[in-house]
């Protein structure tokens, strides 16, 4: 006969919850819920500066690769028309030689589409043989390069929807036309590389027209049309994510249903804009995964806080069973946790490699930039020197225009130690140094800018010692350095009246070289050598000038400081250790 278990009598059975257990328990609660909710709110706001300012990055990296691709075919039509061997086949209508003439000249500049037309608008010569023989008499890049007698370019749409570039300049001699070279830019290239790297990248032109973009139904259409034309499938999708997402942010627009957030930006090329989005969704991933460490913590505790109280019971003999019963969900309670904690430490692996490859793609962003704003100075340079070069040519003057190319020639040498010694200044320098007068450096600074200056028409004052200055440095890298101080210079004295630059060089203790303008002054002195801080106007320069100078004056012992002077204008004083007579005689 089995035996019936007695009930435990009410002395025995566990009474409710005491006030004190009740009001622990609730603050627990509230606790949870504050921090969690803080925690968000605070997470979010950093997390979503941090990847906007990395689009921003990358935005500025995708404007200047578009517009150098732009620039580096701009003067292609004006030196082709000026090809007497195209001239020549126009003239007498024999195109035998002529597209493998195009065909060197492609692979001279890097793999643009050439073709050459007659004034009928035939296809005469190409690099692309199937495509002799068409007719372009009624296309617009055509019929402007024959009006104009300047290089035409022209965005075509496509029948595709896509676009095509084009430059066209007409060909003549004598007064007479005889067709036009065109050619023809592939920027598809850059959607391509934009749709493996970015969520979305567009660009408009100055009427707005979306030209390029990595979503192709895009093209063509204004950007809120665009942003507003969404599949229903996505429209669907975004409805149901901003209902079950409480901790989401509000989206600056929807792209394939996901919040994004919205980079413009301008490209300084016929009024064009770039604009980037970016999801949220690294945001939410990394937030999430602290909220889910944080809950973690309170379960731990609350589950802590429920197991003291049934060890309280646990003395009673007569509820053991119950204890024991207790315990088992307990353990498998802490099982679930551990497989959770688990989960989120996996959760975190993944944002660590994400901040990783951001953290890189930052570096090469700020690093293309840098070399962007080094290499501008040699490059208009480069350009004034050619211009009067080929004005020289024109007026049977080779001996001044010899002068010419060989500045030009000494651009090129400098353009490539510019690029050298970027390299070292990314590996922290291995270049040895040597004694460097910077009284010969500041002439051939003076030198480089001499096109500026002449064209500003700005009095330039140096003073200098009787006796050399010498410093042990880099002389490419001092160069660099002066540069930016009078391209500076040059920019704060736009405005002015009477435009004027003193360059001071005195000896001493230290080789102090001084420049100072009478333009406005410095508004902001705290974040002048800050990266990316300029009061330019946006596509007039990158704010990467100054911090890279100071860099380099810091690399070579010294130190570069800027004031505002008592008359007016800026005073930039770059000091560097002195070349003593006994280092002298050891170099």
């Amino acid at each position: 006969m089995s035996e019936t278990p007695t009930p435990p009598d009410d002395a025995d059975r566990p009474g409710p919850l005491s006030w004190r257990v009740r009001t622990a328990l609730l603050a627990l609660f509230v606790a949870a819920v504050a921090t969690i909710w803080v925690t968000n709110q605070l997470l979010t706001a950093r997390f979503t500066e941090t990847t906007r300012n990395r689009a921003e990055l990358r935005l500025v990296l995708y404007s200047g690769n578009l517009l150098s691709e732009i620039r580096r075919y701009q003067l292609v039509p004006q030196l082709m028309a000026l090809d007497q061997t195209l001239i020549s086949a126009l003239s007498a209508e024999e195109y035998v030689q002529s597209s493998q003439r195009l065909i060197f000249y492609a692979d001279q500049i890097g793999g643009a589409s050439l073709r050459l037309l007659d004034r009928d608008g035939r296809t005469v010569a190409a690099t692309d043989r199937a495509r002799l023989g068409e007719a372009h008499r009624q296309e617009s890049y055509f019929v402007d390069a024959m009006r104009s007698n300047a290089t035409v370019f022209t965005a075509v749409r496509n029948e595709t929807g896509d676009f095509s570039f084009y430059y066209s300049r007409k060909v003549e001699t004598g007064g007479t036309t005889l067709g036009v070279i065109v050619v023809e830019l592939d920027l598809g290239k850059f959607e391509r590389a934009w749709a493996g790297i970015s969520d979305a990248v567009l660009v408009t032109d100055s009427e707005g027209q979306i030209i390029l973009a990595t979503e192709p139904r895009w093209r063509g259409l204004p950007v809120q049309e665009a942003l507003t034309r969404e599949p229903p499938n996505s429209a669907i999708e975004r409805a149901i994510q901003a209902t079950a997402d409480w901790t989401s942010v509000s989206a600056d627009a929807y792209v394939r249903g996901e919040a994004v957030m919205r980079i413009d930006g301008r490209i300084p090329f016929r009024g064009w804009s770039i604009s980037s989005f970016t999801t949220y969704a690294s945001v939410r991933e990394r937030v999430n995964a602290v909220l889910a460490l944080e809950i973690m913590v309170f379960a731990l505790l609350a589950a802590l806080a429920f197991y003291a109280m049934s060890r309280k019971t646990a003395i009673r003999m007569a509820l053991f069973q119950r204890e024991s019963a207790e315990l088992r969900r307990l353990n498998n309670r802490l099982q679930r946790e551990i497989a959770e904690r688990e989960r989120v430490q996996e959760n975190l692996a993944v944002a660590e490699q994400t901040l990783e490859q951001s953290s890189k793609l930052a570096a090469l962003g700020e690093m293309s930039a840098a070399v962007s704003h080094e290499l501008n100075q040699p490059l208009a340079a480069m350009k004034t020197y050619l211009a009067g070069a080929r004005l020289l040519l024109r007026r049977n003057r080779p001996e001044e225009a010899q002068t010419a190319f060989h500045r030009i020639d000494d651009l090129i040498e400098r353009m490539g130690a510019i690029t050298k010694q970027l390299k070292s200044y990314a590996r922290k320098g291995d270049d040895t140094l040597v004694p460097v007068d910077m009284g010969e450096a500041l002439a051939s600074a003076l030198s480089m800018m001499e096109p500026q200056l002449k064209s500003r028409k700005v009095r330039i004052s140096r003073i200098l010692p009787d006796h050399p200055v010498r410093v042990l440095g880099d002389r490419v890298r001092i160069e660099q350095v002066l540069v930016n101080l009078l391209r500076n210079a040059l920019d704060a004295t736009k405005g002015v009246r009477n435009p004027e630059i003193e360059v001071l060089l005195a000896s001493g203790e230290t080789a102090t070289l001084s420049v100072r303008d009478n333009g406005h002054g410095i508004e902001d002195l705290d974040a002048l050598f800050e990266p990316f801080y300029t009061t330019k106007q946006p596509g007039d320069g990158t704010g990467l000038g100054l911090a890279i100078s100071s860099g380099i004056v810091a690399d070579l012992g010294g130190r570069l400081t800027a004031r505002n002077a008592e008359g007016g204008g800026a005073v930039f004083e770059m000091q560097l250790p002195i070349l003593k007579e006994d280092q002298q005689a050891a170099e």
